[in-house]
């Protein structure tokens, strides 16, 4: 399997609700890196670009509003298939669908504001990345327990 990066975005929802550290600490214990990590205010002009594939849907509004209405935490994650490895750590998008032991089974019910947000593909995590982060943001770096989790 093949080092990947990907986005995770931890949504107002889970920030209002003081979850970033919870949400950090099931990436960082699963194994995966964090290459760069930023707070910030969501504009509608990043919010447009980032959900630009949702654009005249029904939804598309109301998703505008909500990720623009808190603070969000940005997350760049490295690691061996970390798309896939997040996406399962997420769980499903709809809370009250998610299994427990996955971030939105254990702390959400909702579709919308399902507290966090991870690239669903290479291709998505390609387009997602430079919306939130320049490429001298992220940065490489070694641990001292690579080796542990499949890096090397």
């Amino acid at each position: 399997m093949a080092v990947e990066r990907t986005l995770v975005l931890v949504k107002p929802d889970a920030v209002r609700r003081r979850l970033i550290g919870e949400i950090v600490s099931r990436i960082e214990r699963k194994g995966l890196k964090i290459v760069a990590m930023k707070m910030v205010r969501v504009d509608r002009k990043r919010a447009e670009k980032h959900y630009a594939v949702h654009e005249g849907k029904r939804f598309y509004e109301s998703l505008l509003d909500f990720i623009t209405g808190g603070p969000v935490v940005a997350l760049a994650v490295e690691g061996e298939g970390a798309i896939g490895v997040m996406r399962n750590l997420m769980g499903p998008t709809f809370g009250f669908e998610a299994p427990p032991g996955t971030i939105r089974g254990d702390y959400c019910l909702s579709r919308q504001a399902n507290l966090v947000h991870g690239s669903d593909g290479a291709d998505t995590a390609a387009y997602e990345l430079p919306i939130w982060f320049d490429e001298d943001e992220m940065l490489s770096y070694s641990m001292p327990d690579d080796l542990f989790f499949g890096e090397e």
